[in-house]
């Protein structure tokens, strides 16, 4: 029996998996199982899973289309391990991930970890700056795992765990956004351990352009405001600031049509330091650039989609479609 579980939901993801499940052979420690859902694909990935079943011990599943919630609590149905283990499908796991991990958790157990992630050196330029985007602490606050962080770690399902006591009291992922952060709330409020595994990182692609970017980040804004109605006390300061950024920059462009062009100085200069920042992390000029981009595209787009759901929902009363879920969580 694996000590280890890998659930991964995918959908029409083929070379995703292809790479995912190449890194996987080549792990030190090889204590894992993994399994793949196939949501309902149209551009399946059996081929794939085949590819690699002589060097990692895959199970391939296939299913109808419900979502990647469904496709990972099929997964967990089916999974042998004692511990789960969940990757995206866009993932490349470092080679001594799951030593590490076993280190980790035979030093310091805990019944849910999460780690962090980061960019692969042959990730491309854009991969590298949406990269930077997600994980520096002047975007996000650090809060994906970052060394400094506004507020506690939450593990994320792009690269978590939790052990088989953990299921069988809390059960699956809920199918909804943000299902991840959902799950780690339910986990901490039943009592379980919780505690970031910095070590145990891997290697996130995410995604290839910023108009797919954009709209899942928008969405991710939008999830918060659900998060808030589920959780009253979730929502932190940290998760508005995206909004207010929003907020004061269609400010500073309206002044700087209606008054000055120097209104705008105060973005010029976080465009500076955001630019600074990416170039000492990444020695590349070009990157540096393309961060600045993908990190205003990343700040705007959850800004308007927070601000949007917290609008829709809040102030005109239409977050009556989860009452019912609030109620559940509540034992009502």
């Amino acid at each position: 029996m694996p000590r280890f579980s890998v659930i991964v939901p995918v959908y029409n993801r083929p070379q995703e998996v292809d790479d995912l499940l190449g890194s996987l052979a080549v792990q030190s420690c090889r204590n894992f199982e993994v399994i793949i859902v196939e949501d309902g694909s149209t551009v399946p990935c059996e081929e794939q899973c085949d590819k690699w079943k002589d060097k990692v011990d895959v199970h391939y599943y296939y299913k109808s289309n419900q979502g990647r919630s469904i496709a990972r609590n099929h997964g967990l149905e089916r999974a042998t391990g004692d511990y789960f283990v969940f990757f995206d499908s866009d993932c490349v796991i470092p080679p001594d991930y799951f030593a590490t991990l076993t280190a980790e958790l035979d030093r310091e157990p805990v019944d849910c970890y999460g780690g962090p992630d980061a960019a692969s050196d042959d990730f491309t330029d854009l991969q590298k700056a949406i990269s930077f985007a997600m994980t520096s602490f002047w975007t996000t606050g650090g809060i994906r795992g970052g060394k400094v962080q506004l507020e506690r770690f939450t593990p994320r399902s792009f690269n978590m765990g939790y052990s088989r006591r953990v299921y069988e009291a809390v059960g699956g992922f809920r199918e909804m956004f943000s299902e991840d952060i959902d799950m780690s709330t339910r986990v901490r409020e039943a009592g379980f351990s919780i505690r970031l595994c910095r070590p145990a990182y891997v290697w996130h692609k995410r995604r290839t352009s910023l108009s797919k970017f954009a709209r899942q980040t928008h969405v991710f804004g939008m999830s918060r405001i659900t998060l808030k109605l589920l959780y009253p006390g979730s929502l932190k300061i940290v998760h508005t600031l995206p909004a207010l950024f929003t907020l004061v920059t269609a400010i500073l462009l309206v002044l700087a049509v209606a008054w000055h062009r120097w209104a705008v100085l105060p973005l010029v200069a976080y465009a500076v330091l955001l630019w600074v920042s990416a170039l000492i992390e990444s020695h590349n000029v070009k990157i540096a650039l393309l961060a600045v981009v993908a990190s205003f595209t990343q700040l705007l787009s959850y800004g308007s989609g927070f601000i949007r759901a917290f609008v829709w929902k809040i102030l005109l009363g239409h977050g009556r479609d989860i009452d019912e879920e609030i109620e559940m969580r509540r034992g009502k």
